[in-house]
């Protein structure tokens, strides 16, 4: 049977330099990086050159490279780390963050502080203008993410930091699902803190960093020993780490030609689904968008029956309607962009990675359609809308 991945907005494969660069410290090579002895300090070596090649992706210092376990810990890390460090008391996000950065702002309204919410527009996007607007004397901190991972959309984040800088008020930003397929420079971006994570750009899962900006405090959220110069406690994943740090060579040296494969993909399908596939619209940004990133809302049809249908044929792709989020409701990213709740079941991301094929999108091109005709004729919905536009 043919197979199509398109759900590497969810995870991506591990590259075969990338598992070299990982096997030695899970078989004979060991220690832990806290420790005197040599094998610790070889450990040590290791987990540096990751942080140089980490920090070498996003424009960075090595030094101001946190690791942590996870896009979600890099997010936790940055909120409540950043907030709680802090002497304001009002934190702003935008309405369509990750829930890694929502919840989060829910420990700190529990704690007393005020989290109000920047709005977006049809596209995703946020207004430089509303951030002006909503910043307070008390503002403590600001957290836009740089794309987002349902609709693609990439936000204007440089024209964000001018406003946060001049008011004296921190930019965090989670760029987990922008890290690695887009270029990224911290300084040019203007931010203080950006989170990241290996598993979207071809490392392994369990390592992922936060960058903070040098001389800015944070609250610790893991407590225990020293590591991470006190900022973050446990030891560190160190296979993980070598891997994470390939990968991020990997995906600055390859960025360009990355970035120009998954571009034409994506626009073939932004074209190309809509056309072959009536009453079907697209989400997100029409060009700002993450490359190889395709969004959808497909009337009349439910996500997860779609979900369902096309991994039978081989197809995999991800969905954020209420049934496919274990959340039941609607995704809060679709909503804030003014898409209806009833619509917004029929959600559908596509997304391509580096190793996806024309042929690929071609098989999908030639499947989605009959998949989607067959749910619809068992769509009670779709035949009222049928008789009512005869």
């Amino acid at each position: 049977m043919t197979e199509a991945y398109l759900d590497h907005v969810s995870a991506t494969s591990v590259l075969s330099e990338v598992r070299e660069a990982m096997l030695p410290w899970l078989g004979e090579r060991y220690g832990n990086p806290s420790s005197l002895h040599s094998r610790g300090q070889k450990a040590r070596e290791a987990m540096d050159s990751a942080r140089e090649q980490v920090a070498a992706l996003i424009g960075a210092r090595p030094d101001e490279i946190i690791f942590t376990s996870c896009g979600t810990e890099s997010n936790n890390l940055a909120v409540k780390g950043l907030a709680q460090a802090s002497k304001g008391t009002h934190v702003l996000l935008s309405a369509i963050e990750h829930v890694s950065v929502l919840t989060p702002a829910k420990s700190l309204k529990r704690a007393g502080f005020e989290v109000e919410t920047l709005p977006v527009d049809k596209y995703g996007m946020v207004n430089p203008a509303d951030v002006a607007a909503k910043i307070r004397p008390d503002t403590a901190l600001v957290s836009v993410m740089l794309a987002n991972n349902e609709i693609g959309t990439i936000e204007p984040l440089a024209e964000i930091s001018k406003i946060t800088r001049e008011k004296g008020v921190l930019l965090h930003s989670d760029a987990v699902a922008a890290a690695g397929s887009i270029p990224i420079d911290v300084v040019a971006l203007g931010v203080d803190a950006l989170s990241l994570a290996a598993n979207q750009f071809y490392g392994p899962p369990g390592a992922a960093a936060l960058w903070l900006k040098s001389g800015l405090k944070i609250a610790r959220q893991l407590e225990g020993g020293f590591q991470e110069d006190g900022r973050r406690a446990g030891s560190e994943n160190v296979p993980a780490l070598a891997g994470m740090g390939k990968a991020a060579e990997l995906a600055r040296l390859e960025m360009s030609k990355r970035t120009a494969h998954l571009t034409g993909l994506r626009d073939r399908m932004l074209k190309e689904i809509p056309e072959r596939v009536p009453h079907t619209f697209v989400t997100g940004h029409p060009t700002q968008r993450l490359p190889g990133h395709a969004s959808f809302v497909i009337q009349f049809v439910e996500g997860e029956g779609m979900l369902l249908r096309l991994d039978l044929t081989g197809i995999s792709v991800s969905s954020v309607s209420a049934c496919t989020s274990k959340a039941l409701k609607a995704s809060h990213v679709l909503l804030a962009a003014g898409i209806d709740q009833t619509i917004s079941q029929g959600s559908v991301v596509f997304s391509a990675g580096i190793m996806t094929t024309n042929e690929e999108i071609d098989y999908v091109m030639e499947t989605l359609p009959q998949v989607i005709d067959r749910l619809r004729q068992m769509s009670p919905l779709y035949a009222k809308f049928l008789k009512e536009n005869k």
